[in-house]
């Protein structure tokens, strides 16, 4: 590797001597402040690092990594979200005992995962980052010690592995059909030998696997329990960080590939994104759990995404990626305020435990009401024009069918939003459940920068527009 490469990768590569030199440090200062500190400063210095990135990219690294103006705004983006979630966690974590220093260290393996996610270019480098971010959940969703949250741990644990299993074999039966793992030559070989039937059952297998980790229905089950058991900042990871890696790799896999012009396969994505945007928004109608609520409604995200895959071409990609940092913004807001609620001796998790928020803390109550209004994609919110380019996405390619799904679920979903504002902005009646923890300064610095983000989206999405164009351009 020459030192143009390296530069190309410095994102990873400050994130992963961030991490060993957190682990070192971690033997002679177990300061809170200072673990957090450290993780906040590694994740900063990484974002700045793609500036010089950017300078020498596009790049291929190896037949591995790819560094584009594509991989580079997903690195970015993962990097602002891990960012976001890291100061939720220092005033949520803040009291508890034990096992901190490893969480913010964690923190940033996980993160690198996802970020090899997002720069993968050949399916050893999917499978690398999909494992290194896979095992760092299992750990990050039991730092909590408790019942529920080791619980939810091996849950996923057993999933997950199942899900790599279905993968790994995936890779395979690929590999045996076209002799290579690179996704641009897999694209080149099937466009001169079609698909043969192994072919067609490892992109299966492969998308099975990508379905448990984007928690797609069918594959959606393990979610609500993970979700509602994992520490709240957790949760937010997953909702974004790691749901956002995964999307991020498939889309440049599939659209790379090619592979969505198979019409068996596209039929299978079909199906999964309506499966995915109906089960979520009827079962999140049912739930009195705020964390669960939001846990059905990332699976009905994930359908209104896939929607933007079937598109296909520019206008798809565009579509995705702006719908991705829509959600990024409104989720993990939504998961912040969560956390901000929550002390160390409980979590306030129940629909009833926010019943008259908006009358104790009323920005507060403000700012969550927000981000659901976003997830609902009412206007002046960056979910309104998410939806949107989704919507002209799929009409510019007359998936009228999909379409028409989208909308009676984005009208299903308004109600369960809106119940939770309703609940919020209701009287008080009865005895609150404690009192309210005071609002660390950190999660409150992140969730007012996340409601101007989420505003700014949402009148003036030139910008980000313009980067997305760039980035569709790197391999489209």
């Amino acid at each position: 590797m020459s030192a143009t490469d390296l530069v190309a990768i410095l994102p990873m590569l400050v994130l992963t001597m961030a991490a060993v030199a957190a682990t070192v440090l971690a033997a002679f200062r177990t300061s809170h402040a200072f673990n957090a500190a450290l993780a906040v400063s590694a994740f900063a210095l990484a974002l700045f690092s793609l500036v010089p990135a950017s300078n020498a990219a596009p790049r291929a690294v190896t037949a591995l990594i790819s560094v584009d103006a594509y991989s580079l705004l997903f690195t970015g983006l993962l990097l602002g979200a891990a960012i976001a979630v890291t100061l939720f966690s220092y005033g949520y974590n803040e009291g508890r005992e034990g096992g901190l220093a490893e969480f913010y260290i964690v923190l940033l393996i996980a993160t690198l995962g996802a970020i090899v996610l997002a720069v993968s270019a050949h399916v050893a480098t999917f499978f690398l980052g999909l494992e290194i971010l896979g095992v760092s959940l299992y750990v990050l969703i039991a730092s909590d010690l408790g019942e529920r949250a080791n619980e939810a741990s091996i849950k996923y644990l057993i999933l997950a592995g199942i899900a790599s299993s279905f993968l790994v074999f995936g890779m395979a039966l690929v590999y045996t059909e076209l002799g290579t793992m690179e996704f641009s030559e897999m694209a080149r070989r099937t466009g001169e030998s079609g698909a043969g039937p192994l072919l067609l059952a490892g992109l299966a297998m492969i998308t099975v696997a990508a379905g448990f980790k984007l928690a797609a229905a069918p594959f959606h089950m393990w979610a609500p329990d993970v979700y509602e058991g994992a520490p709240a900042p957790v949760g937010a990871f997953l909702a974004a960080v790691s749901k956002g890696a995964v999307a991020a790799l498939l889309l440049r896999f599939f659209l790379q590939t090619g592979s969505l012009a198979l019409h068996p396969l596209f039929i299978v994505f079909g199906a999964v994104a309506v499966a995915s945007m109906f089960t979520g928004n009827i079962l999140a109608l049912f739930q009195t759990s705020i964390k669960r609520t939001l846990a059905y409604s990332s699976i009905a995200h994930v359908g209104y995404l896939l929607i933007a895959f079937l598109a296909g071409g520019r206008a798809g990609m565009v579509a995705a990626g702006y719908y991705l940092a829509a959600y990024f913004v409104s989720i993990i807001g939504a998961f912040g305020a969560v956390t901000l609620l929550s002390g160390k001796d409980r979590e306030l998790d129940l629909l009833d435990d926010y019943r008259g928020l908006a009358w104790q803390r009323p920005w507060l109550a403000g700012a969550f009401a927000a981000m659901l209004l976003s997830l609902a994609g009412m206007p002046l919110t960056a979910g309104f024009l998410g939806k949107f380019f989704v919507a002209a996405a799929g009409v510019r390619e007359a998936l009228w069918f999909f379409v028409i799904a989208f909308a009676i679920n984005s009208a299903i979903a308004v109600y369960y939003y809106l119940r939770i504002i309703t609940v919020l902005f209701s009287p008080s009646y009865g005895e609150a459940p404690g009192p309210l923890p005071r609002l660390p300064l950190a999660g409150t610095v992140a969730l007012g920068a996340l409601t101007l983000l989420l505003v700014f989206l949402g009148v003036y999405p030139g910008p980000l527009l313009a980067l997305l164009e760039e980035a569709a351009s790197a391999f489209l």
